[in-house]
């Protein structure tokens, strides 16, 4: 093992063994069920099995597996991540994670533009001072949302990493993972992530919009994983959760709450061919948005891309858009979703998105009822069989147009998916995938 050093900060070059982790890759696709094709025994050179959902497709997905020992790196602090993304350029690279690294160790507080005050941001624009009828657009730089929009703009350089082509980022052991970083998987071909765990990252200064809704209200920025106008990524046993900064224990200012995340993974701007596997989501409200504007199809080309498969993950106190579709040809199979008093729909189908459902379980708690698991944005006909809510199959579009009326859903996507390895019993999946779903599980 020897190291090199990027601006004081060390990443360690492993010469990688592939029998060091035989037996723990073994017990892990045994448990899980993960469709992943190891070379040799070392997990961070696995790569997407054949058939494994939309990643699939075509070229298929390996990452970093082609690496050579000259770019494989350990990393252990956000600097040294950084730092690993960019070397090389997209030269086969494997990255592996060990600890928890925080993207904002120093806090809200380091990013914050000189004279910006927050007691002095509400007080200049509250609605009593400031009224309802004008936004902060026009606010000149040394005002409080200049100072707040030059504080955004330090947080935005700091948290977002750039992930290049051809490179697996992978978590060592059962505690990797990343806390306030936002990955940005921007414009690149062949991705995988794999065995982290994401804390949402919060948004140290929201904007409030006098003008959004007729109350106002607070918007906020920073995806934790976002996939724009990229091909061929694959996430797979990563944990994605609020963590330590829960929506319900955020403060409200103005009547209105204090906003500070936004989604979980987005998959955006003409992006295609993702598989997420085996993952969690957890704790969140905006959760997997899949094309992010209705007007978009012909700007970036959404129309025919955003082909995305979603299989044995656990979709567990969300709040909605496990996902949202626009345009994609989205398959959903073999998922567990949980939900609790706060639930609003899991699939919300949007302007010509092509979903089809099948063979997920729903937990419910008494009092939501099935026709909630779909929400209708736009008219879109969907797929949706062998669905299990509560134990009891269940025909999720009969029972939506059953109890909303006013927003009747049509049956039929006009695709059959065909990249799909072991289909689990549907009966089954809430014991499957609470079992192997999440990170810690590939080491």
């Amino acid at each position: 093992m020897n190291a090199q050093t990027w601006h004081g900060h060390v990443i360690t070059k492993v010469m990688t063994k592939a029998v060091a982790v035989a037996g723990c890759t073994a017990l892990v696709l045994a448990v899980t069920g993960t469709t992943a094709q190891a070379k040799g025994h070392d997990t961070a050179r696995e790569t997407l099995a054949a058939g494994d959902g939309w990643a699939s497709y075509g070229t298929g997905t390996t990452g970093g597996a082609a690496a050579d020992a000259a770019h494989v790196y350990t990393v252990t602090d956000w600097a040294g991540f950084k730092a690993a993304l960019a070397a090389g350029g997209s030269a086969p690279k494997i990255i592996k994670v060990k600890g928890t690294i925080d993207a904002v160790s120093e806090g809200c507080d380091s990013l914050a533009a000189p004279g910006y005050d927050f007691d002095a941001y509400l007080a200049k624009y509250s609605p009593e001072a400031w009224g309802l009828d004008t936004d902060l657009s026009a606010e000149p730089d040394d005002s409080p949302e200049g100072l707040r929009r030059a504080s955004a703009a330090n947080q935005d350089q700091t948290i977002k990493a750039n992930v290049p082509a051809n490179t697996t980022i992978i978590g060592v052991g059962r505690d990797a993972g990343f806390k306030g970083a936002s990955l940005q998987i921007k414009a690149v071909d062949n991705v995988i992530v794999r065995n982290l765990t994401f804390e949402s990252p919060i948004d140290c200064f929201p904007q409030w919009d006098p003008t959004d809704g007729s109350t106002g209200n607070w918007n906020s920025e920073y995806d934790t994983a976002v996939v724009y106008g990229s091909t061929h990524v694959w996430l797979d046993h990563n944990t994605f959760t609020d963590g330590s900064h829960p929506d319900s224990a955020a403060p409200t200012y103005f009547g209105m709450l204090y906003q500070q995340h936004d989604g979980e993974l987005d998959i955006v701007r003409g992006a295609n061919y993702v598989t997420a596997s085996w993952n969690v989501f957890a704790d969140h409200d905006k959760t997997i948005l899949i094309g992010n504007s209705d007007s978009e199809s012909t700007a970036v080309g959404d129309r025919g891309k955003l082909k995305v498969t979603f299989h044995h993950n656990l979709f567990s106190d969300l709040v909605e858009r496990a996902p949202r579709v626009r345009f994609g040809q989205v398959d959903s199979y073999n998922n567990h979703f949980v939900a609790n008093s706060d639930y609003a729909y899991s699939f919300g189908i949007g302007k010509e998105s092509q979903l089809v459902a099948e063979h997920n379980a729903f937990t419910l708690p008494t009092g939501i009822s099935a026709a909630k698991v779909l929400k209708r944005w736009n008219v879109s006909p969907l797929t949706a069989a062998d669905n299990y809510v509560n134990g009891k199959l269940t025909d999720l579009i009969a029972v939506h147009n059953a109890e909303i009326p006013a927003e009747t859903l049509e049956s039929g996507a006009g695709w059959t998916p065909t990249l799909r390895t072991k289909v689990d019993p549907t009966k089954k999946v809430p014991t499957i995938v609470d079992r192997g779903a999440g990170a810690g599980r590939v080491c």
